[in-house]
């Protein structure tokens, strides 16, 4: 696997669990797949393409990951919590929040959950929701940003990352890797996203819930945590 367009290939939908959010049924692999190239399909149509960015705030819901997802098959890099001037293509926010970012002139936002007052806004759920499920071949190159910001990391870099952290700990399908870290910081993503979907286990953002594995900052109740700050990342001097 190079790229994330190689994680997100049709021969690996599946019934395995792929994503737990609070209040929802969840996803398999072949929703979750189906519904992230939904994702990118429609940020192709606001502009999301490769050097692009885009702001992405999240919370324990799905949309945030599919986004991320959407983007980076585009070539888009992602920015999670990013402050409220940002320079990007797109910002993603939760619709109570969504008006309070500036992007520059040409800029689109998309609102999650609740919907946003402001009819410029797209809405996610529904957007999405009416998008062709046939993702377009879109060559991406291993090099290609895919977290935008300080530190910048690349496809190549995140699937190194995550690998490394499926392999120490053994993930498969079936595991669920609750995510217990910001998502603004790389580790989490690498260790909490990019792992679970090499691995084929599962992403975790129901806190409430008890899995396997979990990505955390400090102690948290699953029998196996790894600690953000010891994830190994290219950019880290002390690896």
């Amino acid at each position: 696997m190079d790229t994330f367009g190689d994680l997100a290939a049709r021969e690996r939908r599946s019934d395995d669990p792929a994503l737990a959010v609070p209040d929802s049924r969840g996803y398999d692999y072949h929703r979750f797949l189906t519904t992230a190239w939904k994702t990118g399909n429609f940020l192709r149509h606001l502009g999301v393409r490769e050097g692009a960015t885009v702001g992405i705030v999240s919370s324990p819901a799905a949309p945030p990951v599919l986004g991320f997802l959407g983007s980076v098959l585009l070539g888009g890099g992602v920015r999670f919590d990013p402050p409220r001037e940002v320079e990007a293509r797109v910002l993603l926010a939760p619709g109570d929040s969504v008006g309070e970012y500036d992007l520059p002139p040409g800029g689109q936002f998309i609102a999650y959950g609740e919907a946003a007052d402001d009819p410029r806004v797209s809405q996610f759920e529904s957007d999405v929701w009416s998008e062709n499920p046939v993702f377009p071949e879109t060559p991406v190159p291993p090099e290609t940003t895919a977290l935008a910001g300080e530190p910048e990391m690349s496809h190549a870099d995140l699937l190194d990352a995550g690998r490394a952290v499926a392999e120490e700990r053994h993930l498969e399908p079936g595991d669920s890797v609750v995510i217990r870290a910001p998502l603004s910081d790389p580790r989490a993503v690498a260790a909490g996203v990019v792992a679970p979907l090499v691995a084929g286990a599962e992403i975790g953002l129901d806190a409430e819930r008890t899995g396997d594995f979990s990505v955390a900052v400090e102690d948290a109740p699953e029998k196996e945590v790894a600690r953000v700050a010891d994830v190994p990342l290219s950019f880290d001097s002390s690896i």
